[in-house]
């Protein structure tokens, strides 16, 4: 870090602006642009894929050295007692956590064109499509200048009924008549019912009137866009279950409901249990107190003999959570792992790492240094970052900084 950086450290927005990428943190811009996020689409897909095909292979689980079934158990294993399940066979009819249509809130039931909509934000591409991509480019067609003016809005709209949410946000963005086109044609229920999908933990504690505006900052607060869309990915294999897997999730549901007293809460988004939401809230005298931090979690359907693939969707300031929000954590590492951890410790263990940070190994050694040399600087840091990007449940959206941008009279950007 350069001597201005250092005279700027207690700044916030300044380490905003330093942790931001305008390359790929991977590839350096090799495979194109990123956008702003912190690795390109292409590097994310080879360096964070989703690994589902792969892993609802039957073949591919069976043959695999690693594991731990039926066919290859003794008998003569002791039984555990850390969770309340007698070992048996694979069944492919194990009951699925699902919520009966009756108990749905019916305010949420959704329209076709609605459904059709979400249905086309699951989409993950993966390395291969990218790569595609990247060798069959053709010409760019440039518009000439002012055409996007001069579409009408009912064309516009017509546009916009391809486009999940999220690409619907980034339309919002563009100009001040873009933005009005979707508030006063969509109506606010519509971005609700896109927050409760998309963060389903998320419980404001204040009236919320604009939540366009909600969703806007909660996608805003987070990390990483495409790790937003591979949480929404659709996971419904039928062809293998796991008896075991599905026993010990019912029971780690359970521990979870138990600690939720310790600010620690998690919710899985598929039928299948694959894609899970967790909370996480700072704790009491560390800087991030008040803070609800959400996580993404991954769980394998090799689980428990595998580990969980957990990271911060909400930004934090912290030297073991890198900018893409990996959480630099041994426990979840696969070498290490031990079955007997459960989802409650392992979200336990990583709340812990907010109050007691390791500076030896970080992921990003900046933050690390800052916290060695000049502890009271970083918490003033942390302190900013997490009133900023992890309180929006307890502040009105007009209050957070940066959730309502200031723009000059005849200025047709946002």
């Amino acid at each position: 870090m350069n001597s201005a950086g250092c005279l700027r450290s207690g700044d916030p927005v300044w380490w905003e602006n330093e942790l931001r990428m305008d390359t790929c943190l991977a590839c350096n811009g090799f495979y194109g642009p990123c956008f702003g996020e912190p690795v390109c689409a292409t590097c994310h897909a080879f360096l964070y894929a989703s690994r589902v095909e792969q892993e609802t292979n039957p073949q591919a689980l069976t043959e695999d050295p690693n594991d731990l079934s039926d066919d290859c158990d003794s008998g003569n294993d002791e039984p555990s007692d850390y969770f309340p399940l007698d070992r048996g066979p694979s069944l492919p009819n194990t009951p699925q956590v699902e919520m009966d249509q009756d108990e749905r809130d019916p305010s949420l039931q959704e329209s076709p064109e609605d459904h059709a909509s979400w249905n086309r934000s699951f989409r993950v591409e993966t390395l291969g499509e990218r790569l595609q991509m990247l060798v069959s480019t053709g010409p760019a067609d440039i518009a000439p200048p002012g055409l996007v003016d001069r579409v009408p809005p009912e064309v516009l709209l017509e546009i916009f009924s391809f486009l999940d949410d999220i690409s619907l946000l980034s339309a919002g963005n563009v100009c001040r008549r873009w933005r009005q086109v979707l508030t006063s044609n969509y109506h606010s229920e519509r971005w609700l019912r896109s927050v409760q999908r998309r963060w389903p933990l998320f419980t404001p504690m204040v009236r919320v009137k604009d939540w366009f505006s909600v969703f806007s900052t909660l996608v805003k607060s987070s990390f990483c866009l495409t790790c937003i869309y591979q949480m929404s990915e659709s996971v419904n294999y039928e062809g293998y279950r796991s008896a075991i897997r599905s026993k010990r999730l019912m029971h780690d549901l359970s521990g979870l409901s138990k600690d939720a007293l310790e600010g620690v809460m998690a919710q899985p988004l598929d039928s299948s249990l694959y894609h899970w939401q967790a909370s996480i809230r700072g704790p009491v005298g560390s800087p991030y107190e008040g803070g609800l931090f959400y996580l993404y979690m991954k769980v394998p359907f090799l689980y428990p003999f595998d580990p969980p693939e957990v990271r911060f969707l909400t930004k934090i300031f912290h030297p073991n959570v890198s900018r893409h929000g990996d959480i630099g954590i041994d426990s979840i590492e696969k070498s290490i792992w031990v079955s007997a951890l459960t989802l409650s410790k392992v979200l336990l263990s990583i709340q812990s790492l907010l109050t007691d940070p390791f500076c030896e190994v970080c992921m990003e050694q900046d933050i690390g240094d800052l916290y060695r040399q000049d502890k009271k600087t970083f918490e003033s840091v942390a302190r900013s970052w997490t009133w900023k990007f992890a309180m929006q449940d307890v502040l009105p959206i007009s209050v957070l900084p940066g959730a309502v941008e200031q723009h000059t009279e005849g200025d047709s950007t946002l």
